[in-house]
């Protein structure tokens, strides 16, 4: 089992997880417009938790978003920053499929549709199956309005995210079946753990210069690291 740390701070939740040796730790705050300085610090103290140094890990995973412009911007950075100097390759992993596995680890749901509030009266949006255990994506992921939204009269499974606390009522108009119980609301890096591990078993890593957040929405653009084409 690869070494990985995770990291995310697209939304209100600013978090950092890791990976050891089939050990899983955690940190986790809810502190809006703090990530820049609560990121690092976190990361610090959760390596010294465990002994662990940068370069004893096998990668480093990020919420790649969707979410807010900013804090998906801050999350990505300093994932590429801790990448760079350890030389680790990175994993994105969206914020939708780290709260979808939330719900499969915690209530076994064999289907989560995740909608985070994407502000302006639209929703980023996306539906995964569980798949052995992981969130799979079934519907690509996209931003719309609800009244955009196809839904599914008879799809039956668990809500996920801040668009379900927003939008509650014109959701369940396109899912009417979907228990929006869980409770989970804003991803966790721990969730990113299982999701990065897949993927570093399949190769699926970048190097740090060409890690790229995914916003969903248009017209927006992502500065590389300097230097680096």
């Amino acid at each position: 089992m690869a070494n990985i740390l995770a990291l995310d701070t697209a939304t209100e939740a600013c978090s950092v997880a890791l990976s050891w040796q089939g050990q899983r730790y955690e940190l986790y705050e809810e502190v809006p417009r703090e990530h820049t300085k609560k990121i690092l610090p976190m990361v610090e103290a959760i390596l010294a938790e465990s002994g662990v140094t940068l370069a004893q890990l096998d990668a480093v995973a990020y919420g790649r978003g969707p979410g807010s412009f900013t804090g998906v911007r801050i999350g990505v950075a300093a994932a590429q920053g801790l990448a760079f100097g350890a030389d680790l390759p990175l994993i994105g992993v969206s914020t939708l499929q780290a709260m979808a596995q939330r719900a499969i680890e915690m209530q076994a749901a064999p289907v989560v549709i995740a909608a985070i509030d994407a502000r302006m009266g639209e929703i980023y949006h996306g539906i995964f199956r569980n798949q052995q255990n992981l969130a799979i994506i079934e519907e690509n992921e996209q931003v719309l309005t609800c009244d955009q939204l196809a839904g599914s009269a008879e799809l039956s499974g668990v809500a996920v995210g801040t668009g379900w606390q927003t939008y509650q009522q014109e959701l369940m108009v396109k899912y009417p079946h979907v228990d929006v119980s869980a409770n989970i609301i804003l991803p966790h890096a721990y969730d990113m753990l299982p999701l990065a591990q897949s993927e570093f078993t399949l190769g699926h890593t970048v190097a740090s210069e060409n890690a790229t957040p995914v916003y969903l929405r248009d017209k927006v653009t992502w500065k590389k690291l300097p230097g680096r084409e």
